[in-house]
């Protein structure tokens, strides 16, 4: 976001900012209480990094706090995953024609809780039409309110109290939030730079007789890997042979860049999966309308159903306005997928670049919205007070990766510790000129660090 989006009405990603004394940096050491005395609250902002043991009190997300930092410092956000352009102009004048007029869409009171028909039967034939993936749009297509939603109604369907939940890391911050607040326990497998391939041995070797449930997400959230066909069928061979649920997060499946290893291939097309698996897509991140907040579970209806149990008692139904101009936009993207991804990968190749110049190690993304960029060798200040000198005295926002993992700030030498996020999802000349405040500010910034 450039210096001149500070303006941006408060409807916008930077409404409900954090008051002026949170930055980038994260909530205080935890105290010695145990994590089963404390509230449900407390325990979901906990597993979310996002709970300060110093004052007793939730802080905002690591996204919020660093939109925040940068609009209080004038910085460039290259942290927070929105993007600075609209989606597809026809989708946001088919959602207003849907709420201003009924006769041209499912008007404006509740719509069925499991999502319009419209949108389930468009969910269905994109996945058919696209992976061959058959689904029942009656029963194996699930809308919800956002990734997140089907996020949170997965993992408090499958995940048990006392049992353990496995994914790789950094993650998506709701996963520890909502593994908590199922009562079950989050274990992290790491991805290893430079590649960030899975390592599906050490997962093997993490799953016990506690495992409920791992948590995939390909394409991957921040590394942007895209797992491949031989990964993913010897995951879902290990869920099957220990009897573990699997929920597979795609929301960037529509942003895989052209010279991505292999294809993504959606968990449901991977022999056996529809026995462990449900898959969760979005359409807020592949028509660029991350507000609109409509995404889906998709599965075998015996699971698709459990997730129902959970969902139906969350948002209920939301949007229908919203969710009527996505199933046109399923039905046919008018040739938005290909110029999105295309303008993506070119703001990649341009960030990517200006990291490498600036002495950091960037990881080359296969899709998504960001690369993350290993520190060490420029620094040993670490992830979290890199970033709060990046906002405050270079002008750029990024996100610590060390916010997005199991064991924040346990190991200050583990390379999660000392990797950041910087996304690319921006106008060009916005990262162009990010870059430019990197090579000009960065190297006195580092200079006046204390020895």
């Amino acid at each position: 976001m450039s210096s001149s989006q500070h303006s941006r009405p408060s409807s916008g990603p930077s409404s409900n900012l954090p008051p002026d004394d949170a930055t980038v940096a994260a909530p205080s050491a935890p105290s010695r209480v145990p994590l089963d005395h404390r509230q449900l609250w407390t325990k979901a902002a906990v597993g979310a990094n996002t709970y300060d043991f110093a004052s007793g009190r939730v802080t905002p997300t690591i996204y919020e706090r660093t939109t925040a930092a940068a609009l209080r410092h004038e910085a460039l956000n290259l942290g927070q995953g929105f993007t600075d352009h609209e989606g597809p102009q026809w989708m946001l004048e088919t959602a207003a024609a849907a709420i201003t007029d009924p006769q041209q869409g499912p008007g404006n009171q509740y719509p069925p809780g499991p999502g319009l028909p419209a949108l389930r039967e468009a969910i269905a034939a994109d996945q058919q039409r696209r992976w061959g993936i058959e689904l029942d749009p009656t029963s194996e297509v699930l809308v919800t309110t956002g990734a997140t939603e089907a996020i949170t109604a997965s993992i408090l369907a499958f995940a048990a109290p006392g049992t353990q939940v496995l994914t790789f890391e950094p993650h998506y911050d709701s996963y520890g939030a909502v593994t908590a607040i199922a009562g079950a326990e989050l274990v992290g497998v790491p991805l290893r730079g430079p590649d960030f391939r899975p390592d599906i041995d050490a997962l093997e070797a993490a799953i016990t007789e506690r495992t409920s449930l791992i948590l995939l997400n390909t394409p991957h959230n921040p590394t942007g890997t895209v797992f491949s066909t031989e990964e993913l069928r010897r995951i879902v061979e290990l869920a099957r042979r220990h009897d573990v649920k699997i929920m597979c997060d795609g929301v960037y499946e529509q942003l895989v860049f052209d010279d991505a290893a292999e294809p993504h291939r959606p968990i449901l097309t991977i022999p056996g999966a529809d026995e462990v698996a449900v898959a969760i897509g979005s359409a807020g991140k592949s028509f660029s309308l991350t507000g609109w907040k409509v995404g889906w579970v998709t599965g075998r209806a015996e699971l698709v159903n459990q997730v129902l149990g959970i969902k139906q008692f969350l948002s209920f139904c939301s949007g229908p306005a919203y969710q009527w101009a996505v199933a046109t936009g399923l039905a046919d993207d008018r040739g938005f997928y290909a110029e999105n991804v295309a303008g993506l990968q070119a703001g990649r190749d341009l960030l990517y670049a200006g990291l490498e110049a600036a002495g950091l190690r960037p990881n080359h993304a296969e899709a998504g919205y960001f690369i993350v960029a290993d520190i060490r060798g420029l620094t040993d200040i670490g992830d979290v007070e890199f970033c709060r000198m990046l906002v405050e005295e270079v002008g750029v926002a990024a996100i610590p990766v060390s916010s997005l993992t199991v064991q924040h700030r346990a190991n200050p030498q583990d390379e999660l510790q000392n990797l950041v996020r910087f996304a690319f999802c921006k106008r060009h000349e916005t990262i162009e000129a990010a870059m430019d405040r990197l090579a000009q500010r960065l190297p006195a910034a580092l200079d006046h660090r204390p020895a």
